[in-house]
């Protein structure tokens, strides 16, 4: 690997003024820092993190635990964009990103304990909290920088950045009633899921404003990957009673359901109105009457970054939370 000193001696310079003109050093001249980053580009110079983490104590490295679905090819989809907002926001504010990937079977306390034995990291972004999340005190307990994506039910303050599932969840049941649905089916993930919790919550206050009870048998919980999805639905239109509307949790669940809609010779938009949240902008490309609840996981990786950067930078600074809204498209 090329380093400091071979770049410098190719340019007649010090070390220290080479090292000061790669990290824009305002003593430097202009004209040097130009030629001594033209030479680093060139011969491929890669700063190096772990000697500067062993002077410093830092790594300029952020890393992200995200959790990954195993239960279909397409299931970890929404986290694209999520990781590019990340990784571009990140880049923009002189760290790396690293991605620490963890199955479904992996204990998500001890995957936390795992990164802060290592030190690799100047600070963490988790995901998927559930009720009362332990990482959220560990974390806080240990002093260590981190921000959330999402919300848990616990006392203490901490920085995260979320979606407003329940007032999504409140105007899909909301439009579907304006549709003249009165049973109305809802798609929510793993129960211990925090957004599960809110989207179950906006869909009963839609459904008691309304005055209509809540039917159990519509409520759905799983991973909904496009195969449960359409076995899911498929059982609920085939009952005495099938709904005629249908708030899916993600695109996945989205095409399992018009996948059956298609078998049964059913059209939504007429025979069953349907309306879901999208983080990937999908189903806009799809020829179907939907309702669309929009969400910009690339803003919401670049906030998750940006909250955290300035965690590390300010410690005891406040605490900042920020919830991102669905975008609503009725498709019509």
């Amino acid at each position: 690997m090329v380093n400091l000193k071979q770049i410098a001696a190719e340019l007649s310079l010090s070390v220290t003024t080479v090292s000061r003109a790669l990290k824009d050093g305002p003593e430097v001249h202009p004209l040097t820092t130009a030629r001594v980053k033209e030479v680093a580009k060139r011969v491929g110079y890669v700063p190096n993190h772990h000697g500067r983490a062993l002077k410093t104590g830092r790594t300029l490295t952020l890393t992200a635990v995200l959790p990954m679905e195993t239960r279909d090819y397409l299931s970890d989809l929404a986290k694209l964009p999520l990781v590019e907002g990340m990784t571009l926001a990140a880049r923009r504010a002189g760290y790396s990103l690293s991605i620490y990937s963890t199955t479904p079977d992996d204990d998500p306390v001890e995957s936390v304990q795992r990164l802060l034995q290592a030190h690799s990291a100047d600070g963490l972004i988790i995901t998927r909290l559930v009720s009362g999340d332990p990482r959220v005190k560990l974390l806080l307990d240990e002093l260590i920088p981190f921000v959330a994506f999402g919300k848990t039910d616990l006392d203490t303050a901490y920085p995260y950045v979320d979606i407003d599932n329940e007032q999504i969840a409140y105007e899909a049941t909301r439009w579907l009633m304006d549709k003249g649905c009165r049973r109305i089916a809802l798609q929510l993930l793993v129960p211990e899921d925090q957004a599960s919790t809110m989207r179950l919550a906006g869909y009963g206050r839609a459904m008691a404003e309304a005055g209509i009870p809540i039917d159990q048998s519509l409520i759905g919980h799983g991973m909904f990957t496009m195969e449960s999805s359409a076995a899911w639905f498929d059982r609920l239109l085939g009952s005495p009673n099938p709904p005629t509307g249908l708030a899916c949790a993600n695109e996945l669940g989205l095409l399992g359901a018009l996948h059956v809609l298609g078998k049964r010779g059913l059209a939504p938009g007429s025979d069953v109105h349907i309306v879901t949240r999208d983080s990937t902008r999908l189903a806009r490309f799809l020829p179907a009457k939907i309702g669309v609840h929009s969400v910009d996981m690339a803003g919401i990786g670049r906030t998750l970054v940006e909250v955290l950067e300035r965690r590390i930078a300010n410690p005891l600074g406040p605490v900042e939370t920020i919830l991102f809204n669905g975008e609503f498209d009725p498709g019509e």
